[in-house]
């Protein structure tokens, strides 16, 4: 016996967003920061015997504090070695304190309860930019059903203490450049058009589908040239997505992407989707699915009803079908190669 599920089509409309909301000034970022560490404290679920850095570690720890011990002496389980993980974000000055993660890279059993011991925090350049020393949080997870359970990895919040900035002189730029998080010609071009309108000068031109360069007011400062920029808005048109996860059958997607007129067959099911039609009200055999979306079985047919033929939709209709997450999947997947889907389909 065949299922058909029938949906309608309807348009969708630009969307409104502020400069800041869509773009990123060019060199105005994040810097990633790492460094090797050791956590101390843990109850006997630190590093064994067969990670013989730790304890190499420890010995050259205690040797900077004029204790001499051989590393092939050592035999506590206290201690475990960890990489330390942290961003560095812009404008950071010294002495603020930014929070680091906490990475078990030998055999250790857990790090609940552990302490960071002082870590250099490096930049690619092998520039120690930040401190990092701190107890380390693992959410608050613990021992369950008697046995510990593995926690290799936590946090320590605003453990890592800033010693070094990283340069950037904004204020006295005459020109800036603004970055799209998601590269298109259109929406470059109508950020150029908002800001020349807003400052009723040539001061913006799209360079590429990426980039926007600005010219600051002679009679304005950089940064209130750009907290005035930022707020302008824009009609920005989003780049829909579909993003599915094979390994858990978790489908993800905007819920007004759309599907076109089309006609797929997967097993038992066949999914029918057409233009707007009149459908008489169903009989006593109807599913509520939402205020939205009802599904109608009419003999051998299952026909859907709603506002509009979103993804979500069609994946919560296949549902109320029983169909498996892996069906799912493959229904999209094909109606995305039939070209019935304009959004960009992710598969991880």
């Amino acid at each position: 016996m065949y299922k058909t599920i029938l949906f309608f089509l309807f348009l969708s409309s630009l969307q409104s967003a502020t400069i800041d909301e869509v773009s990123e000034v060019v060199g105005v970022r994040e810097n990633q920061l790492i460094g090797y560490g050791l956590v101390v404290g843990l109850s006997g679920t630190g590093d064994s015997a067969s990670s013989f850095y730790a304890y190499q570690s420890m010995s050259n720890m205690l040797q900077l504090m004029n204790i001499k011990v051989d590393p092939n002496t050592i035999k506590s389980k206290n201690v475990a070695s960890v990489m330390v993980t942290a961003k560095l974000p812009s404008f950071t000055r010294q002495g603020d304190k930014i929070s680091v993660v906490v990475s078990s890279i030998g055999d250790a059993k857990s790090l609940e309860g552990g302490t960071l011991i002082m870590t250099p925090l490096k930049g690619v350049d092998g520039v120690i930019y930040a401190l990092a020393q701190g107890s380390v949080s693992v959410g608050g997870l613990a021992s369950r059903g008697g046995g510990t359970k593995h926690i290799t990895a936590g946090r320590v919040p605003n453990g890592a203490l800033v010693e070094r900035e990283v340069p950037f002189d904004l204020y006295n730029q005459t020109g800036i450049k603004l970055s799209l998080k998601e590269p298109s010609f259109s929406n470059a071009i109508s950020m150029e058009k908002a800001i020349n309108r807003y400052f009723k000068d040539s001061i913006a031109m799209a360079i590429d589908a990426k980039t926007v360069t600005l010219q600051k007011p002679e009679e304005m400062s950089m940064i209130r040239f750009l907290a005035s920029v930022e707020e302008i808005e824009i009609d920005y048109k989003m780049k829909s997505r579909i993003v599915i996860n094979e390994r858990t059958g978790t489908v993800v997607s905007g819920i007004d992407v759309e599907v076109a007129p089309v006609v797929i067959t997967h097993g038992k099911i066949t999914i029918k989707v057409s233009p707007m039609t009149y459908l008489p009200k169903a009989d006593e055999n109807n599913y509520h699915l939402d205020k939205d979306v009802s599904i109608d079985k009419v003999g051998d047919r299952v026909i859907t009803r709603q506002k509009e033929n979103s993804i979500a939709n069609i994946t919560r209709a296949l549902k109320k079908l029983g169909a498996k997450p892996e069906d799912i999947i493959s229904i999209l997947q094909a109606i995305k190669q039939a070209g019935a889907i304009q959004a960009d389909l992710e598969v991880i």
